[in-house]
């Protein structure tokens, strides 16, 4: 067999080792950084090839067209004294050359505990191995469990998540003092309903929070919708989709992400996310089976770099099983008096989620030792992605 860059005669290409995982819902390129230059400012060009951009088909690179499938995850050994490893994550943008840091992905850092495992960066040890973890995106810390059976990670398991077909082990990813990821604050505003003037929309309420990532949160009836729309029919939607646009970058701006509109659709599009909530409804999610109100608390929509995301990303999920708790914001206000110790349910396109969020009062202040999740993670393919010089 030729070797690849054979393949190629006349041009050079270069090769780099990667993992190719699932993380939740979604998936992408696990990198060790030993494996990439040194010199940063190579990075982007790099990753950017790997995914098949400007292209928004991306079909010369491994990127799925949306951000839940556009995920590059650099992860390195620590040095740190009580973290294992480190990790950056980076959202390519679909269509576009950008590679945006500015945020976490929840679903996979829960990729990050095994691969971590996996590659030797720290042993496994059954039955589990708590991967204790810092992400470079927001600073947090971030503990994984991770079931470990004959030396290695578990393969085989009865975990079964939304949006994922089949069952695998159980990772517990709990996001340790997550509030403030980006602003410092749980309530960036320093309120807990805001009311936004947004263009061609006028007056609404918002909560406003930052919880693993920054998040924006309105009703969806106030943009005249159910809120148990599917991703397709909220895509196709300009209309809406632009409102939607508009409330996300109001919200950079009072954030301080954005100088104006414009800026934070050019240069902070992955930061904050927005979401749409709703009381508990019946629905068909994507694969037309009936999700009923019974199995959820709350409904969500929530749109991730411009299109609205096929579950839930689980930094969203974390800012919204949050905001239930904070007096009046719009997610409490749909469902009061609820005893956090039983978690929030949230229903979403992909069926039902539940988070664990903890609470502590320090003063006049409440406090966020951490919020949980269920998840699982695959390994898909691992090998050496090539890319022009």
């Amino acid at each position: 067999m030729r070797h690849p860059l054979s393949l190629y005669p006349g041009i050079l290409m270069r090769k780099f080792k990667t993992v190719f995982m699932r993380g939740g819902t979604s998936k992408g390129c696990m990198f060790l950084k030993d494996f990439l230059p040194a010199d940063r400012a190579q990075w982007d060009s790099i990753f950017l090839q790997v995914m098949g951009d400007p292209d928004p088909k991306q079909i010369d690179g491994m990127g799925g067209t949306v951000s839940s499938n556009n995920k590059i995850v650099i992860v390195w050994k620590s040095e740190l004294p009580g973290v294992d490893v480190e990790y950056l994550v980076g959202q390519v943008i679909a269509g576009k050359s950008q590679v945006d840091y500015k945020s976490n992905c929840g679903n996979m850092t829960a990729a990050v505990g095994p691969f971590a495992i996996e590659e030797g960066l720290l042993p496994a040890i059954a039955p589990i191995t708590t991967v204790r973890m810092l992400n470079h995106n927001t600073g947090k810390r971030i503990d994984i469990t991770v079931p470990c059976e004959n030396g290695g990670i578990a393969l085989d398991g009865d975990c079964q998540i939304a949006g994922v077909d089949g069952t695998a082990p159980e990772l517990k990813v709990n996001f340790l003092n997550p509030a403030g990821s980006k602003t410092g604050k749980l309530l960036p505003t320093g309120n807990t309903l805001d009311v936004l003037t947004i263009p061609g929309l006028g007056e609404i309420e918002a909560t406003i929070l930052d919880i693993s990532n920054p998040m924006v949160l309105v009703r969806a009836e106030d943009l005249g919708l159910t809120g148990t729309e599917l991703p397709e029919e909220i895509n196709q939607n300009n209309a809406v989709c632009e409102l939607l646009e508009n409330i996300r970058g109001t919200a950079a701006c009072m954030m301080g992400f954005a100088n104006n509109l414009d800026d934070a659709r050019e240069n902070s599009p992955a930061v904050p996310k927005v979401g749409m909530v709703t009381v508990a409804k019946s629905y068909p999610h994507i694969a037309n089976e009936h999700v009923d109100m019974q199995e959820m608390d709350i409904c969500a929509r929530v749109i991730s770099v411009f299109k609205c995301h096929k579950a839930c990303p689980l930094t969203s999920a974390s800012a919204i099983s949050v905001a239930a708790f904070l007096p009046g914001s719009l997610v409490q206000q749909i469902i009061p008096n609820r005893d956090w110790l039983q978690g929030v349910r949230i229903g979403h396109p992909s069926g039902v989620m539940k988070m664990y969020p903890s609470f502590a009062q320090e003063g006049d202040d409440i406090v966020i030792p951490g919020v949980a999740v269920q998840r699982t993670a695959r390994r898909i393919m691992d090998g050496m992605v090539y890319i022009r010089s």
